[in-house]
């Protein structure tokens, strides 16, 4: 059965907890909790969980009071007993949704009875969960796609980073961890599943590799969830990159992100004293602590998503943005789509920068490429896939395909080949041109059609004409979509 097959029935499930009150994102935290015990059968750690709380008690108990009440015992003891680091984090404050044994007991059940692996052999535990995490993101009522960037989005992020072994990499705001695992993922197809190394070598990118913050605690222990099904033993840890936490966090090798969006409550500013530009903007703040907590000997990187007003923010905005280009090589600045995340409306961007040695006078040039003006509308009729950026990526690299990228690309920027590539969409622009704008970076958008074709035709019938045809086309398309369905 494949990973999504499987996801799909877990999902699925979730109807059956609906009068018991269940709401998806409870669902999912109950789930996490279920699933860690099975996982500890399959990945063979069950000896790290106490004897009377293993997956076995649980499915072999036949009255669902009795497993129920087990149930409990073990979510409010469990970090007591157990000298397991990830186990205390999953389970420590963990209670429970459900109210009616027999709705546990057919969860239990379920779980157990699925094929959790591919007729491969290939372990598909992690692809599972990063599945219901997907799902649950796309519950707009659940809240929870603000911890979720776009698959697509994150694989073509860490591979035009290009981590290498021995690295140390970080996200300060991870959310369900996707970016590290994606950068674990990435080295993994590369080395051979880690297979050659030694084990010291093993056991640093196991453990030491990747890490993480995050603030919330649903998402925290979503995030250990995600990270050991994965296979991964990294140091996740709870709380505020923006408070004193943060300021040990430095001397990575790179970082990926995507910092929340908005302000802090009632304004407040970090509690930072490392910070130069203080600033009740979080994504401001997010984007001083990456680029400061760069290694500075040349090779220090990162890609992060921020918000448009990021790019134009007046005031600290824009000595934040000189502070960025002086102790950085910001080369490139990707202008995504509209809609590709689940908050409506959001126009976001991905920074791609390289710590330089020196703390000035490391942007020469910027290269922006525009993914948003004139692009279709993402959805289901209409897939954000890795395909979307081939173009973005053969401009990125200066000529080579998505699919040459794992296997030909080491990190290194190009400007002689950058140059001869020829897109509309891709420009570069000089610092000292941007200097001339008051350093904003809401650059590199091209000419929109639609404004283009409004100032062309000049007779309103014209334009009334040409909207009734596309309203024609597209009635046609629902009833042919209708009529599929029926």
């Amino acid at each position: 059965m494949s990973a999504q097959e499987i996801a799909n029935k877990l999902w699925n499930l979730c109807n059956v907890l609906r009068d018991d009150g269940v709401t998806y994102h409870q669902y999912l935290n109950e789930l996490t909790f279920i699933l860690f015990l099975k996982l500890s059968e399959v990945k063979g750690f069950s000896d790290q969980i106490p004897e009377e709380y293993r997956w076995n008690k649980f499915v072999e108990e036949t009255d669902s009071v009795e497993a129920f009440r087990l149930y409990r015992d073990f979510l409010a003891n469990v970090s007591s007993k157990t000298d397991s680091p990830s186990i205390i984090d999953i389970y420590t404050n963990a209670s429970t949704t459900l109210t009616k044994p027999v709705n546990f007991n057919t969860l239990v059940q379920a779980i157990d009875k699925l094929d959790w692996y591919e007729e491969s052999d290939r372990d598909v535990m992690g692809d599972i969960y990063e599945s219901l995490l997907e799902k649950n993101a796309g519950e707009k009522k659940s809240g929870a796609g603000q911890y979720f960037t776009p698959r697509p989005l994150i694989n073509v992020m860490v591979k035009l980073m290009a981590p290498k072994l021995g690295e140390k990499w970080n996200d300060p705001a991870c959310g369900t961890f996707g970016f590290m695992i994606s950068a674990d993922h990435y080295l993994k197809e590369k080395t051979d599943n880690y297979f050659h190394l030694d084990s010291d070598k093993r056991e640093f990118q196991y453990r030491k590799a990747f890490s993480g913050v995050e603030l919330v605690g649903d998402a925290h222990r979503l995030a250990l969830m995600n990270s050991r099904l994965h296979g991964m033993e990294s140091e996740i840890i709870l709380g505020d990159t923006l408070t004193n936490l943060g300021e040990n966090l430095k001397g990575f090798n790179g970082v990926l992100a995507n910092p929340p969006f908005g302000t802090k409550k009632g304004g407040e500013k970090p509690t930072r004293t490392d910070l130069k530009y203080i600033s009740s903007n979080k994504q401001l703040n997010f984007l001083q602590h990456i680029y400061r907590s760069l290694i500075t000997d040349g090779t220090g990187r990162a890609a992060v998503v921020l918000p448009d007003n990021v790019l134009f923010e007046d005031g600290d905005g824009q000595r934040i943005r000189k502070d960025l280009m002086e102790k950085c090589n910001l080369h490139t600045i990707l202008r995504l789509p509209t809609g590709i995340f689940y908050a409506a409306g959001v126009k976001t961007n991905v920074l791609f920068f390289t710590r330089g040695k020196k703390e000035e006078a490391n942007t020469k040039n910027v290269w922006f490429y525009d993914m948003r003006t004139n692009m279709p509308n993402f959805g289901k009729r209409t897939p954000f896939t890795e395909k979307t950026f081939d173009d973005f990526i053969k401009a990125y690299t200066g000529g080579l395909t998505t699919e040459n990228v794992v296997k030909q690309y080491e990190g290194a920027i190009d400007e002689e080949k950058r140059k001869q590539i020829k897109d509309e969409r891709w420009q570069c622009i000089s610092r000292e041109e941007i200097a001339k704008k008051n350093d904003s970076l809401d650059l590199g958008l091209i000419a929109d059609e639609s404004l283009t074709k409004s100032s062309d035709i000049g007779d309103p019938l014209d334009i009334a004409k040409d909207a009734l045809k596309e309203l024609l086309l597209i009635q046609t398309e629902l009833e042919n979509l209708i009529k599929e369905l029926s």
